[in-house]
């Protein structure tokens, strides 16, 4: 069966995260993305190493891991925008596409006539999401970003990390470009929305992403907690701010995670580390009463879980349905069984490395099942293709070539 959007064409125009993060989505669906790139450079991740992929000699190819992340599904086209016959080729592609995904800085594709106002004149049911920092307006529209620097502005660092009076204290940025990929999360489903009303409307529309937007709408329950009370949230470590207990607890032979969301699993938590009478004690009884008294409750929970192997503890509580589970490391994670049933690591054939890894989509469908079949392209791997597929010969490809266009 084909994807549920393999009735799609998205000409990508992005490059870096966030961008391809949102056409990679749809590629896995399976829509027809191009991924205009350009010529003898590619995207930037494309170089982001090491580590790179290596040959079946096991010599480096050009292809960084940041890249093959984000760019399955995909093909690559080479075009230079600076060029008008690049800008025509653009023009083509797009009078073909239901979505166009760029990242540009603002006001740059206007002045090769390839944004949205332009492209819609003749195609109303384009749908056009742009991408970018800050969005199309405010005192900010033109200033560059990057998601380390978003993840500081948008608060998601004053509470991430532990307590500045503790060891180790301080602001930390999340173990991954969380706000890249946030965002294009967001995106997808902005444009998949647009899909949907240009259905009943006829019509396309155009969607403009700003990644401090993104996460100042991530800081979710945090956001809440300030707006209800006007109290800044603080770094907290591990622990949760509203709901107790909610940590990372030492056992034995490493460390996992309790995350205990209400009295009655609270209940069984004792019960299981063998401290019953605790879950009767008034200051734990209640969540409320839990988390006014965490720094006399966790103490007691600590010696408890330091007894037993982090596995006893994990099995002891699943058993009877309280929320846990050990701090697996990456390796840790590809050998755990449910996600090896659940296929996450996927293998595709690969021109120069015969085969590459790489992580499956979480999405399942019953009716229409997403099938992995592209590679992340090589740079330019599909640029005759493409082209011949708008009416180009082969001997125009030779001289666009020729002439750095492509």
């Amino acid at each position: 069966m084909a994807g549920p959007l393999s009735h799609i064409r998205v000409l990508d125009l992005s490059r870096i995260m966030a961008g391809p993060w949102t056409t990679q989505m749809l590629a896995d669906l399976g829509a027809d993305v191009i991924k205009v790139e350009r010529p003898g450079v590619g995207d930037d991740t494309r170089s982001w190493g090491p580590p790179f992929l290596k040959n079946a000699t096991g010599v480096n190819t050009r292809e960084a891991g940041y890249y093959l992340a984000v760019n399955r599904g995909k093909r690559s086209i080479t075009l230079s925008l600076d060029t008008a016959e690049g800008q025509d080729i653009v023009r083509q592609l797009a009078a073909r596409a239901d979505i166009i995904i760029e990242n540009f800085k603002v006001d740059s594709l206007a002045r090769y006539g390839l944004d949205y106002e332009t492209l819609s004149r003749t195609h109303p049911r384009l749908i056009y999401c742009s991408i970018t920092g800050f969005g199309q307006t405010g005192p900010k529209r033109d200033v560059a970003a990057y998601d380390f620097a978003i993840q500081g502005m948008g608060g998601l660092m004053s509470i991430t990390g532990e307590r500045d009076d503790k060891p180790g204290g301080g602001p930390q940025k999340v173990g991954l470009p969380i706000v890249d990929l946030t965002t294009g999360m967001y995106a997808a489903v902005a444009v998949l929305a647009a899909l949907a009303a240009r259905e009943v409307s006829g019509k396309g529309d155009y969607i403009d992403i700003g990644m401090l937007d993104v996460q100042a709408a991530m800081l979710c329950n945090q956001a809440m907690n300030y707006l209800t009370t006007g109290r800044v949230p603080k770094r907290n470590g591990n622990a949760h701010p509203n709901i107790q207990p909610q940590d990372v607890f030492a056992c034995r032979d490493g460390s996992m995670v309790l995350a205990v969301g209400n009295d009655s699993q609270f209940q069984k938590l004792c019960e299981v580390l063998g401290i019953k009478a605790l879950a009767a004690d008034p200051r734990y009884a209640k969540n409320a009463s839990r988390v006014e008294h965490r720094e006399s409750l966790l103490p007691l929970l600590r010696t408890a879980f330091a007894r037993e192997d982090r596995a006893h503890w994990v099995a002891a509580l699943e058993a009877v349905g309280v929320p846990c589970g050990p701090i697996n490391s990456i390796a840790e994670v590809f050998q755990d069984p449910q996600v090896q049933h659940r296929g996450m690591q996927i293998n595709l054939p690969h021109p120069e490395a015969g085969s590459v890894p790489l992580v499956g989509s979480p999405m399942r469908f019953s009716a229409a099942p997403i099938q992995h079949v592209r590679h992340p392209p090589l740079l330019g791997e599909h640029t005759a293709e493409v082209l011949m597929e708008i009416g180009f010969d082969a001997q125009r490809i030779a001289e666009l070539r020729k002439s750095g266009a492509i």
